[in-house]
């Protein structure tokens, strides 16, 4: 079977943890070469994760002829500059949530593929596993009512990694951009939607270049329907995404990340009933891979066209606006 070969620029944790393992597992794909700043690393993490080649520099990567289609792990200001010069090589992308730092980036970068040809595809892996079918059947269904509300929440704690990405603002550093935008694409996605006006409320830590560290906000939609959500990197771990009807409600205790068997299960509750629901426990990070590359191929349309990700980034400028001015921001 033919395989997209793929090339990973940089050694992102991301990357090495989730990425690489989901294109090994996919049936699809085959990790072809891996490039970094460091050669060293660049060939520790090869030979660690048997990949063939290891480059020193991304530059060197990106124009290897045996590679289809690059993954791009960057810290998020990178991201603009690294797609572009992937598909001006004729490469394929998928890269990394968010995007970019602005809308108006992303559609920069999809311009860019477009004319030349190749794809773009952001890496929410999470909305590729069937679970998120089956809950927006059950929604459509009429079984837990009209939608009330949904509540969504992404949360960890790491305020000590003083060098974090995640804590450089200039870089694209903050919660909303790192874990928020989970339930602010998950709301849409289940919606089928885009949101009407944005209300959030950050802690912007001075400890941590004033990126917002936690952040609280309120998301209207059509239909009388809102999402709230908070997200953070100074807060317990929470990973869950609740849909609310009036009949019933959805509970997904591991909304986004599933790292056993079982945690990819969820709750319905109507009335005094509740059941489980029961899904395969599968490579969400091969689920998106096979994806870009069937599109590739033409054999499939992509499940997610490229405008998603400046329809996401649309929603996390304005919650960044809402919480810097203290004020509610129309759409």
């Amino acid at each position: 079977m033919t395989k997209l070969r793929w090339g990973i620029l940089g050694c992102a944790n991301i990357a090495i943890r989730a990425c690489i393992p989901g294109i090994q597992q996919s049936q699809t794909g085959v990790v072809s070469a891996i490039a970094s700043r460091n050669l060293e690393k660049s060939q520790e993490v090869a030979a660690r994760l048997d990949i063939p080649t290891a480059y020193g520099s991304y530059e060197e990567l990106i124009a290897d002829p045996n590679i289809d289609a690059i993954y791009i792990p960057l810290p998020n200001h990178l991201h603009k500059e690294w797609t572009i010069r992937a598909a001006q090589a004729g490469k394929h992308v998928l890269c990394e949530k968010p995007a970019a730092l602005t809308s108006t980036e992303v559609q920069d970068m999809i311009t860019a593929c477009e004319e030349a040809g190749v794809l773009f595809a952001e890496a929410f892996m999470y909305r590729h596993h069937p679970r998120y079918e089956r809950v927006k059947e059950i929604m459509q269904s009429g079984e837990i009512g009209d939608i009330r509300g949904i509540h969504g929440a992404f949360t960890f704690s790491n305020p000590d990694d003083s060098k974090n990405v995640r804590y450089v603002r200039e870089w694209g550093g903050g919660s909303v951009y790192d874990v928020g935008c989970y339930p602010l694409s998950a709301a849409r996605f289940l919606l089928e939607r885009e949101p009407e006006a944005v209300t959030t409320h950050a802690f912007f830590s001075p400890e941590h270049d004033n990126v917002d560290m936690m952040m609280s906000g309120l998301v209207e939609f059509s239909g009388n329907v809102a999402l709230t959500f908070d997200c953070g990197m100074w807060a317990a771990f929470r990973n869950t995404l609740e849909i609310l009807g009036s009949k019933g409600r959805i509970v997904i205790p591991s909304a986004f990340v599933t790292p056993t068997e079982e945690s990819g299960h969820f709750q319905v509750y109507v009335g005094n009933e509740q059941r489980e629901e029961k899904v395969p426990f599968l490579n969400q990070y091969a689920l998106q891979v096979d994806d870009l590359a069937y599109a590739a191929w033409g054999e499939k349309a992509q499940r997610f066209a490229p405008s998603d990700a400046v329809s996401n980034l649309k929603l996390i400028d304005a919650c960044l606006q809402s919480a810097t001015e203290r004020s509610r921001v129309v759409l």
